[in-house]
């Protein structure tokens, strides 16, 4: 079952199991419908039909459609932090280049995959078009909470701002490179790859 969002955007954060089934059913529908309609055409009402259950659930949970898909966001980034970890528990120890494939890897294969993830990823992206940089501090403080075990290194403010440098760059040539090919342009996403690994061995190496 996907991770309950641990998110602000929640009224009530459920308790029972049938309310978490009913959450994750309805955040399911949200994903769904994002790629089919948009965030503009996108409707409680329409995501309370898609998910099977009375509107008054969704109002339940959300004040709003703005409110759904930053949980949605929010449950993308919990499920991106657990697969980089899972990537990293199988690793073979290399350090903070084989945590940098890793990271960037999982976040692609969401990126071409996880429904509704095209609009909102882990929220900047709603409403379409706008960038706002507050996911990416997200992004950044969940790094290096990870990443610091890696390192072998304390997670204080220098790391973050390392892990806030990289995330932005990548975030922007990500999005150009989905820009130029809808699956995202392999030679742009290589050219990141590689300014990337050239900044992160200036700081950590």
């Amino acid at each position: 079952m996907m991770p309950v969002p641990q998110a602000t955007s929640l009224r009530r954060a459920p308790v029972q199991r049938r309310s978490v089934e009913r959450l994750t059913r309805i955040l399911d529908a949200c994903a769904d419908l994002l790629d089919e309609v948009g965030y503009d055409d996108l409707s409680t009402r329409a995501v309370a039909v898609r998910a099977g259950v009375p509107i008054g659930s969704v109002y339940r949970f959300f004040g709003n459609k703005r409110a759904m898909a930053d949980a949605l966001a929010q449950r993308n980034l919990e499920v991106f932090t657990a697969r980089v970890t899972e990537r990293l528990r199988q690793g073979n120890g290399g350090g903070w280049r084989e945590a940098m494939d890793a990271v960037l890897d999982e976040y692609m294969a969401m990126k071409r995959t996880a429904p509704g993830f095209s609009l909102v990823d882990f929220g900047n992206q709603i409403p379409v078009g706008k960038r706002d940089a507050e996911p990416n501090h997200r992004v950044a403080d969940a790094l290096t909470a990870l990443l610091s075990g890696v390192l072998d290194r304390a997670p204080d403010d220098d790391l973050r701002r390392t892990f806030l440098v990289a995330t932005e760059t990548a975030d922007t040539l990500i999005h150009l490179a989905f820009r130029v090919a809808p699956d995202g342009d392999e030679r742009i996403i290589a050219e990141m790859r590689e300014l990337l690994r050239a900044y992160l061995s200036r700081v950590l190496d």
